[in-house]
Formats: C-alpha cells, structure tokens, sequence
C-alpha cells in the first residue's frame, strides 16, 4: 500500500524541505529528530503578517522551538544559521 495524500492535502513544499535539511544540517541532527516547520498567519499588531516556526522534537530530551518573523520564502540560510545557533529556543 503506498501512502498518499488524502484529497486537499498537499505534501510538504520543497522550500520547507530545504529548510529542514538545513536545520538538521546545522544542528548536526540525527534521523530519530523530528524537525517540524510551519508558517503561522499572524494578524494583530505589531506582528508580521505571516511567521515561521521551527520545532526540533529528539527522542531523549527536550523540545526545541524558534521564531522567524518573516515567511519561509524570504529565510536565508544564514538567518537560519544565526537563529538556530546564536538565540536560544523559546
């Protein structure tokens, strides 16, 4: 049985692959990490409109969570690079 979408659920995009190849990359994480990205609309004020939000979920530890103020398409790897290893996770 292959797996598959179920009707109106797209697979993830391949700029949110790259961003997570690039977080386990960073992170020197193994493939028992779970690494979840996700754009949260965000409406009130004083927030962007659309952020990004970058969990890092291991088998033995604790949960990790960082916020991107801008949408994944304008993420740089470099900005992922000195978020992931300069600020600390909320």
């Amino acid at each position: 049985m292959y797996l598959e979408p179920r009707p109106g659920i797209a697979w993830p995009s391949p700029l949110l692959r790259e961003l997570r190849g690039a977080v386990r990359a960073l992170l020197g994480l193994d493939e028992d990490t779970a690494v979840i990205i996700r754009q949260l609309i965000r409406g009130g004020v004083g927030h962007p409109p659309l952020e990004t939000v970058v969990k890092v979920l291991p088998m033995d530890g604790e949960a990790r969570r960082w916020t991107l103020h801008r949408p994944a398409e304008q993420i740089t790897v470099s900005e992922l690079r000195a978020t992931l290893l300069h600020h600390r996770p909320s």
